[in-house]
């Protein structure tokens, strides 16, 4: 297994693209674009025309749909 600085030599984390975040999530890509226009959505980054969402804001956005009740391993 390689470490973070073989894999990626400046310490930054991974960023999705909006096709990696829909398919990661399992959803179409235009539910990922319906969620940005509702405010709903991972916060994102712009580059130019490309979305971009790091890994770290997908994963606190996640934790935060979680419903109240819910634990792991039901």
């Amino acid at each position: 297994m390689e470490s973070n600085e073989q894999v990626n030599p400046w310490g930054l984390e991974p960023l999705l693209d909006v096709t990696d975040l829909a398919a990661y999530l399992g959803v179409p890509v235009s539910t990922v674009y319906d969620w940005r226009t509702r405010g709903q959505g991972p916060a994102a980054y712009r580059f130019g025309k490309h979305l971009k969402f790091a890994l770290s804001d997908v994963q606190a956005w996640i934790a935060s749909r979680r419903e109240p009740g819910s634990t792991a391993g039901r």
